[in-house]
């Protein structure tokens, strides 16, 4: 359906529109009414405009969640409102973005403290998604239809995705971890390393026998994520060189904050059509042909937790730091939040591979006990 890929313009338009106005929009913002307590601040203004962005898009997809949730058939008529009508949806969302314009700082402010929760749970979604497809994936290249034709790929996938883990450990230890004094790059990057073999070790054990493709990805996946924590850091850190030439190279920099933006929304919308990424029970009824697709409830939820993500990947979670133009995610709170994501991602996916195992003994041991 066509819909999803509209729903998914619309949240880059506001994206781009919540950039424009943190790094160009200070001159206008300045003569607003409702923004001159920031007394003239440039991260008061731009975070305040990013904030006010934010919450329009963020009332746009929750009444839009609150419209669909719980359909069901193509033929509700909440079908025909979620794939069509778009000249009143156009405007609704034109309105909602102008209406916090409106509203008072304190409120703003109020809900840019909301807004770090929904960014966490948007986070928590995304990795459970993230992680539910690589489970997928392997028991599918394991099943017996495919473990023959697939053997040969899936090993030689598995040896280049944990090679280019360790690859990627030990050059984050020589880019970001040149010296001992960058204690705190040298902690993060050998927990990381700790948590490659510890879902290496889990996977291939006798009793949970996963196999090596999925922990090789989900290897490839936390050092990424790694990456990503160090990357944040500030760039007048010694230890994050790296990011000071790129800071020094304006078409670098530009180019990181424009895949940044690309990589927000195609994880919102990836993540937003995946609503079975949070049913931990696994659905016995078969899809009949007049069921809807994907979930129009779950994946207007995830965009509108996705409006309060990308707010702060833009205010660097912090509402009170000032963020340089075409940069996005940075400051030591994206750090920590990117850091505590990649250790529950890890986290998640071990107990993802041995919690069936967890649930069949204590079903024998209950079984048993009741013999």
């Amino acid at each position: 359906m066509m819909a999803r890929y509209v729903y998914a313009l619309i949240f880059l338009v506001t994206n781009l529109l919540a950039w424009t106005v943190r790094d160009y929009g200070h001159s206008a913002l300045g003569e607003l009414r409702r923004l001159r307590g920031c007394q003239g601040a440039r991260y008061c203004l731009g975070a305040e405009g990013v904030l006010r962005i934010s919450l329009g898009c963020f009332l746009f997809f929750f009444v839009m969640f609150l419209s669909t949730m719980k359909t069901r058939k193509v033929h509700d008529c909440r079908n025909s409102w979620h794939s069509e009508w778009w000249p009143v949806k156009i405007v609704l969302w034109m309105a909602l973005t102008a209406v916090p314009f409106f509203a008072p700082s304190p409120l703003i402010q109020l809900y840019g403290k909301v807004a770090h929760f929904g960014a966490g749970a948007f986070l928590v979604i995304q990795l459970i998604s993230v992680t539910r497809f690589i489970t997928w994936l392997n028991d599918c290249c394991r099943s017996e239809l495919n473990l023959k034709r697939c053997h040969m790929q899936v090993l030689v996938v598995s040896i280049v995705t944990y090679v280019g883990s360790i690859l990627g450990i030990v050059l984050m230890y020589v880019w970001y971890a040149p010296t001992s004094a960058c204690k705190l790059n040298i902690l993060f990057i050998t927990v990381t390393l700790v948590l490659v073999q510890l879902m290496t070790f889990v996977s291939v054990n006798s009793k949970v026998k996963a196999g090596y493709l999925a922990p090789g990805l989900m290897g490839i996946y936390i050092v990424f994520l790694c990456w990503s924590a160090i990357r944040s850091e500030p760039h007048t850190e010694i230890c994050n060189r790296k990011a000071e030439v790129a800071t020094s190279a304006d078409w670098l920099n530009i180019a990181s904050f424009v895949i940044a933006v690309i990589v927000v929304v195609a994880a919102t919308f990836s993540t937003g059509i995946d609503s079975k990424c949070i049913q931990f029970k696994s659905a016995e009824t078969e899809s009949e042909d007049d069921d809807i697709p994907y979930g129009f409830g779950f994946f207007h939820f995830v965009f509108a937790m996705g409006a309060m993500y990308f707010a702060m990947l833009f205010i660097g979670w912090n509402a009170h730091q000032e963020m340089e133009k075409w940069t996005i995610d940075v400051g030591w709170a994206s750090t920590w939040v990117r850091v505590g994501n990649e250790w529950l991602a890890a986290i998640t996916y071990i107990w993802m591979i041995v919690a069936p195992i967890v649930w069949k003994r204590r079903q024998v041991g209950s079984s048993s006990a009741c013999a």
